[in-house]
């Protein structure tokens, strides 16, 4: 490996669960913790160029709005690689990987937003060495890692404040160490708030059909060591109707300008029982998650995947040969229906425009 000049070209400190992480210097490559594996097998695979990252993309090998955007932008720094003696060339590899890595999955804003980012940063270093190009596009990709793990700090302590001392929470999908660069959003709110003491009982949706609240939220719990039970997506109404869920906590994949939220699918449904019950909704995300350019949730671009993962969960057929599907992985919940939103930079409640605008811009929320 080539030495590296630049101070501070580090990742953050690692966590005890770590989705992708670098390894070596500008000519280095990316590890990722491939979730398809588990809970039974933990392993990390090795990729080394930028077909490596879109294929675990693509795929949900490395899935989490936050940790599919800082995937991209390491895997513009693997679309460096090979000799070359010319800025220039690397400017268009720039622009060529990023184009093509923007093509794995179309809902999650974080995966446009990191590599819009390292676009920009890649044109202010026309004037530099090959080699310092190469080394100060990882220092970018460092840093959108270390500033999303700052985050996920920022919104559990946030977020925290909004629990009360005991509490039995809701989550769907999976919002932890996995899916971000740091402590999670929706489930770092819940770390952080048991790391103040708080008596916390975790429910989780098992979110079909690939079953993320299932494989991955409880793995990710029982790691931490949070009290959780696993149940059907079918049961959460069964549970605000008794009375047993004090709060839902979910992430997002894409926030449009007067907080429409496009999550997993299923987050909907959780949204419109727990209006009916009475139960606050929050979801917890990045700023990097919000999409200003987009008016409402209208008009957020939503990922059909193969019919397969419904017909087959896990390999395992469970419906006739002859059976159809439909398989969106993502819905949208109107901001009506949304309590507040957490995010780095405070709660924004109520959930509009304005109040997303003004919070984002560093104003402190109302």
């Amino acid at each position: 490996m080539s030495s590296i000049p630049a101070e501070g070209l580090s990742p953050p400190e690692p966590l005890p669960v770590e989705p992708v992480r670098w390894i070596g210097g500008p000519e280095g490559y990316l590890q990722i913790l491939d979730q398809t594996r588990l809970p039974g097998d933990v392993v990390y695979l090795e990729c080394r160029d930028v077909t490596a990252i879109w294929d675990a993309i693509r795929n949900l090998r490395v899935r989490g709005a936050p940790a599919i955007g800082i995937a991209a932008a390491y895997g513009v720094c693997l679309g460096l690689g090979g000799k070359t003696s010319s800025t220039a060339e690397l400017l268009d590899r720039v622009e060529r990987h990023a184009e093509y890595l923007a093509t794995a999955r179309p809902t999650a804003v974080n995966l446009f937003w990191a590599l819009d980012r390292m676009r920009k940063r890649a044109k202010t270093l026309s004037s530099t060495s090959p080699f310092e190009f190469r080394c100060a596009l990882l220092q970018e990709a460092f840093a959108i890692h270390r500033e999303d793990h700052q985050m996920c700090q920022a919104i559990g302590q946030w977020g925290a404040s909004l629990v009360p001392t005991s509490a039995r929470i809701l989550t769907h999908c999976n919002t932890g160490a996995l899916a971000t660069g740091g402590i999670g959003t929706a489930l770092g709110v819940i770390y952080t708030a048991v790391s103040q003491g708080k008596k916390i009982h975790v429910y989780a949706d098992e979110t079909r059909p690939l079953l993320q609240g299932a494989r991955l939220t409880m793995w990710e719990l029982l790691q931490w060591g949070v009290p959780a039970t696993l149940i059907c997506d079918s049961m959460a109404a069964v549970l605000m109707k008794h009375g047993k869920i004090d709060l839902v906590l979910v992430g997002a994949d894409r926030i449009a300008a007067n907080g429409d939220t496009a999550n997993k699918i299923g987050t909907y449904n959780l949204a419109v029982v727990a209006r009916r019950h009475g139960v606050p909704f929050y979801v917890a995300a990045p700023s990097s998650t919000f999409d200003l350019t987009l008016p409402n949730g209208e008009s957020i671009p939503i990922e059909e995947r193969s019919p397969e993962e419904v017909l087959c969960p896990m390999g395992l057929r469970i419906a006739p040969e002859e059976a159809s599907a439909w398989n969106p992985a993502f819905d949208v919940t109107p901001a009506e229906l949304i309590t507040a939103i957490i995010c780095e930079k405070g709660i924004i409640q109520p959930v509009q425009a304005e109040t997303i605008a003004s919070t984002l811009a560093g104003q402190s929320p109302s």
